[in-house]
């Protein structure tokens, strides 16, 4: 009985002495989570506007007649391409013909008439030195013959606008260009004054693409444009087709209007391109990508680094002093193919965390591997010092 008492009382006694000994096994602290970032760099960057545009022909003319008649042939064949001066219809030239002849016989008729008078104009000038005329006789043959040279004028100018008339009856084109459909054929009743043209010539090579801008884009770019670190862009245009592919050959912006549509509250920019196999026609249209400026200190980055709120404010994170996490807010002008390009909120070699975001938050103390990542938003390559480690939470 006596040593089962001393046996629990030196239990008691070896647990008391455990429990007031210190524990010699440190307490483990929780992991740094390794994240990737990329050093914030800047890099020469074209500012080019996307606009939709339409196709429009470099010159138009419209085919209409001057003198009324027949068609009696139509002499160009639809959709080919006619040259200035060339003939495109003939109008029955019988009627002009005619008119033509009896003008020249009326200015002929007025010529012997003006021969009469002067002769008798002449005449009648001597006698009246000798008084073997009145005077009231020689004024009467001076004016005779004054009338007789006045139609001279009048028959030469209806002679003229008889020439004018029948040469009307063979229809040229105004333009060199392709020719479209003719709304007529042999056989036609046209007028002068007709509405309708009886085709239209166009020229396609070269060819233009207008476009529209906003004025407040507008703005925007003037506003751009007053920055040291942006310098005027080549104004280069690349076009896109209504099937995906792109023209092959690029543009010049030749013009902007200088009035803003107010139905539309946009303007009008107009561009050149060659067109020498006619893959551009009037009406198509077209995506066009215009390189209005350059800006030589640009700051472009992934978009997989970029994050929004609810409310669409962009902000991103960055390691700081002591490997820990900022969060800074953004401000972007537009997206570059998988980058955002900014405005403000990043400076130069800030390190933008671009992975691991996830698993951190503001405050947080990280472990930085810096990585390099292509266009694409893939890691081509890590910091040689970080090959072999692993990145925890990713």
């Amino acid at each position: 009985m006596k040593s089962s008492i001393g046996i629990t009382g030196l239990l008691v006694a070896a647990i008391t002495l455990s429990s007031c000994q210190p524990d010699s096994t440190p307490a483990s602290s929780a992991p740094v989570t390794a994240v990737s970032y990329i050093r914030v760099s800047s890099a020469e960057h074209n500012i080019d506007t996307q606009m939709q545009g339409r196709v429009v022909a470099s010159l138009s003319a419209e085919v209409r007649p001057q003198v009324g008649g027949i068609i009696q042939q139509r002499l160009f064949i639809e959709g080919n391409s006619v040259e200035q001066g060339q003939l495109l219809y003939q109008i029955e030239p019988a009627t002009y013909q005619s008119a033509y002849n009896e003008a020249n016989a009326n200015l002929n008729s007025a010529k012997a008439s003006l021969e009469t008078a002067s002769l008798k104009n002449q005449r009648y000038a001597d006698l009246l030195q000798f008084e073997g005329v009145s005077q009231q006789d020689a004024d009467d043959a001076h004016a005779t013959y004054l009338e007789a040279k006045a139609n001279i004028e009048k028959y030469q100018a209806a002679l003229a606008t008889a020439a004018i008339n029948l040469e009307f009856t063979k229809i040229t084109a105004p333009i060199s260009g392709h020719i479209g459909i003719s709304s007529v054929t042999a056989g036609a009743l046209v007028t002068a004054q007709q509405t309708s043209a009886l085709a239209t010539i166009r020229t396609l090579d070269p060819i233009y693409v207008d476009m529209k801008k906003s004025s407040k884009d507008l703005l925007k770019l003037r506003q751009l444009m007053t920055d040291s670190g942006v310098k005027q862009g080549t104004a280069a245009v690349t076009l896109t087709l209504e099937d995906g592919s792109e023209y092959g050959l690029k543009g010049q912006l030749k013009m902007q209007e200088v009035s803003v549509d107010a139905s539309t509250g946009s303007v009008t920019l107009r561009a050149e391109f060659a067109n020498p196999d006619g893959v551009l026609l009037p009406g198509m249209f077209v995506r066009a990508q215009v390189n209005e400026a350059v800006e030589q200190n640009a700051i472009l980055v992934p978009q997989q680094g970029v994050y929004h709120e609810a409310t669409g404010e962009a902000y991103a994170y960055v390691i700081g002093e002591n490997n820990q996490v900022e969060k800074r807010s953004l401000k972007t002008i537009n997206a570059v193919g998988n980058q955002w390009l900014l405005e403000s909120g990043l400076s130069l070699n800030d390190k933008l965390l671009v992975e691991g975001s996830s698993k951190v938050r503001p405050g947080s103390e990280v472990k930085p591997i810096e990585v390099q990542m292509d266009a694409t938003g893939a890691v081509v390559a890590l910091a040689e010092q970080s090959t072999s480690a692993t990145l925890g939470g990713l």
